[in-house]
């Protein structure tokens, strides 16, 4: 299948104002894309990319005083095949995990294993170990959360998630990602396009989704506690310790987010090239 992506954003500055922007499809889909997703703006200003400590690709700016319209089309091939199942993968012994999964294990600005390492080995103590955990935890959050974009909030942490049982998908993501640190399974955030294919309606409002990556079995597998059941077309941009590190847009002065859309939609094979050159060129 064929999945054009691609997102719009409208800020307005008061004044010259540099911007951090995590936005583009990540390397390790490099060979599926169609199209390259390239960021553009209305506004004549220099673009500098560099690879950030995770290997996200990201970009710099710096906005001028005024309105500016940052936009991207593009065009990624998927399989279509729904995420990975493996329900006999085994948890790995703290002392036996590569270092570079380590750090998933620790506490960060949105996950506080601190205050619900408690709370974790009471709910799933009795949990065995490996992916039954790991679905234990995501269906406890499933359950314990209530959708609602509405209440969205950048400053909600796994704590004030689990305490105030709502959220959007960056909760699920951090309440998750959280209980299995716990419960010494290394867990990583990771944000990008997900969109309704394969689903049935009503669908929600187009937006840039949260998911999980957990450590067992000896590779990383995707969990989804907002959705909770395996689905097809995610295209990763970003992963981190949780949103802090894949913030999609970090401005560094005062502003106003006047207009965000995002989409990301299957297309036919016929259609998918003019559909995504047309954006391109009225981008």
């Amino acid at each position: 299948m064929q999945i054009r992506v691609g997102y719009e954003f409208i800020y307005s500055f008061p004044q010259p104002t540099p911007i951090i922007l995590t936005v583009n499809i990540h390397s390790s889909r490099v060979s599926d894309i169609l199209i390259p997703d390239q960021l553009t703006t209305d506004r004549s200003v220099p673009i500098a990319a560099y690879h950030d400590g995770f290997g996200n690709w990201c970009s710099r700016i710096v906005a001028p005083p005024g309105r500016i319209r940052i936009k991207s089309n593009g065009m990624v091939r998927d399989t279509g095949l729904l995420d990975a199942v493996a329900p006999y993968a085994q948890q790995h012994a703290v002392n036996d995990l590569p270092e570079e999964t380590l750090v998933f294990l620790l506490g960060s600005r949105y996950c506080e294993t601190d205050l619900l390492s408690e709370v974790a080995w009471q709910l799933f103590s009795h949990s065995q170990r490996g992916w039954p955990l790991v679905q234990a935890i995501c269906d406890y959050v499933h359950d314990r959360i209530t959708f609602d974009y509405q209440s969205a909030r950048s400053t909600r942490s796994a704590w004030a998630a689990f305490n105030e049982r709502t959220g959007v998908c960056r909760d699920f993501a951090h309440l998750a990602i959280t209980f299995c640190r716990c419960m010494n399974v290394p867990a990583r955030y990771c944000t990008g396009y997900l969109g309704d294919m394969g689903t049935s309606p009503p669908y929600g409002v187009p937006d840039f989704a949260a998911w999980i990556e957990v450590y067992i079995g000896g590779g990383w597998y995707i969990f989804d506690p907002r959705n909770n059941v395996p689905r097809i077309g995610r295209v990763l941009i970003a992963r981190g310790r949780d949103a802090a590190d894949v913030a999609i847009a970090t401005t560094f002065g005062p502003n106003t987010l006047e207009s965000f859309k995002v989409w990301t939609d299957e297309v036919t094979e016929r259609s998918s090239f003019t559909a995504a050159l047309n954006g391109q060129i009225n981008g």
